[in-house]
């Protein structure tokens, strides 16, 4: 591999340019879906509210429930450029991310968040202690293949259970596609915990699943955004499988012979 190739990569998940471009990107696309005029008053979600009347409903004890996910949504793209740097912050905010988000779900349905998010606020927590310890990327073995079965199986079985137990959206439909996507998530975060080389794949087929479905929906504003996390998702994916760790220094074939450098 060119390091010319091998270095692009590297610096485009290590750009503070593209944080601040997938910020304004998420912030923009809220707005596009008018995020900001959606809240939960009354205990019913009500769309649409004009930003003049925002703060009569919230004087009236309304949740801005639209301005809130917002806001959760930049830090959490936020969170995943952080990890995907290999730094740390990205998984603590991770962790504030997913109460907010799974609060948020609950509200518009999915009444199995009860007992999903805490599974992946667990697993944020576990990643964010394991990488605080020094944890370096490894090559995938036969764990990896085990994390990815078993997050699928467990999405599958909290999901059906979460909607047997406490109601909500049960639809067929809707509840394989939230399994489907729930396992995704939490296989691809605990392999972030043990910072597989692959960790990223579960993300590129998560965005692949997401872009389809809301492309189907004609939801633009959607594909827009996970047009661009799928392609952080793949470029963090080579840059953990070419690059190594963010410490690491990229050196191409010449370079290892010339000087007699052992790459790990």
């Amino acid at each position: 591999m060119e390091r010319s190739t091998r270095t692009l990569v590297r610096n485009l998940v290590q750009s503070k340019y593209l944080d601040v471009f997938a910020a304004l990107l998420i912030f923009g696309v809220c707005i596009w879906r008018n995020f900001h005029g959606t809240i939960f008053f009354n205990g019913e979600i009500q769309f649409g509210i004009p930003m003049n009347e925002l703060m009569g409903y919230m004087r009236q004890g309304a949740f801005p429930l639209g301005i809130v996910s917002m806001i959760g949504a930049i830090f959490s793209v936020l969170a995943t450029r952080l990890v995907g740097k290999q730094n740390n912050w990205g998984n603590f905010i991770g962790i504030l991310t997913t109460i907010s988000s799974g609060g948020i779900d609950y509200l518009f349905g999915n009444h199995s968040a009860i007992i999903t998010y805490p599974v992946t606020f667990f697993i944020h927590t576990y990643a964010f202690s394991k990488w605080k310890g020094g944890e370096r990327i490894r090559k995938r073995d036969i764990y990896y293949y085990l994390i990815l079965a078993g997050g699928m199986l467990l999405g599958f079985v909290l999901v059906y259970l979460g909607a047997y137990l406490f109601g909500g959206i049960t639809d067929p439909a809707f509840l394989i596609l939230v399994s489907v996507i729930f396992g995704l998530s939490v296989g691809g975060n605990v392999c972030n915990a043990f910072k597989y080389e692959e960790t990223w794949f579960s993300w590129v087929v998560y965005n692949i699943i997401n872009l389809a479905k809301n492309t189907i929906q004609l939801n633009l504003a959607n594909v827009v955004k996970y047009v661009f996390y799928l392609f952080n998702a793949a470029v963090t994916l080579l840059d953990w499988k070419w690059n190594g760790d963010a410490d690491k220094i990229i050196l191409d074939d010449a370079d290892v012979l010339d000087k007699g450098v052992t790459v790990s």
